[in-house]
C-alpha cells in the first residue's frame, strides 16, 4: 500500500520517524543494561476526553514495574505540551518528553518530566 506524501512531513502512524528510532535504540540498550523490562512503541492510547486522545509514543515498564510514557520530539508544538500535561494530570503514569541532543553538542537526551 501506497502512502501519500503530505506537507509538513505526514507518515504512518505506526512508524516510527528517524529521532522514534533512534530513541527506540536508546531504549533496546536500557532493556540489555538490565533497566528496562518492557518497552513499545505506540501500543497505549489513552482517552483524555470525548473524543480527544493521546498516544505516547513508547510505553516503558522499568524493571521495578512501573509505567512511564515516553513522547519523543524533535520540536515541540503547542498542542503537543498540552495533551501530555492533561495526560500526565489524568493518569498516574510518569510522563517524560525525550529530545535529541545533536552529537555537536555532546549527543544524548535530553528529559523532560511532567
Amino acid at each position: 500500500m501506497t502512502w501519500p506524501v503530505r506537507a509538513r512531513g505526514w507518515y504512518r502512524h505506526d512508524t516510527m520517524n528517524a529521532t522514534e528510532a533512534a530513541y527506540g535504540l536508546h531504549l533496546e540498550a536500557e532493556k540489555q543494561a538490565g533497566n528496562v523490562a518492557w518497552y513499545a512503541f505506540e501500543a497505549v492510547t489513552l482517552k483524555l476526553a470525548d473524543d480527544c486522545r493521546y498516544t505516547p509514543d513508547f510505553a516503558v515498564m522499568l524493571r521495578d514495574g512501573s509505567l512511564e510514557c515516553h513522547e519523543v520530539k524533535g520540536f515541540w508544538r503547542d498542542d503537543a505540551r498540552v495533551k501530555i500535561r492533561v495526560a500526565a494530570a489524568k493518569f498516574p503514569f510518569r510522563f517524560l518528553a525525550v529530545t535529541q541532543i545533536p552529537v555537536r553538542k555532546g549527543g544524548g537526551w535530553k528529559v523532560e518530566e511532567f
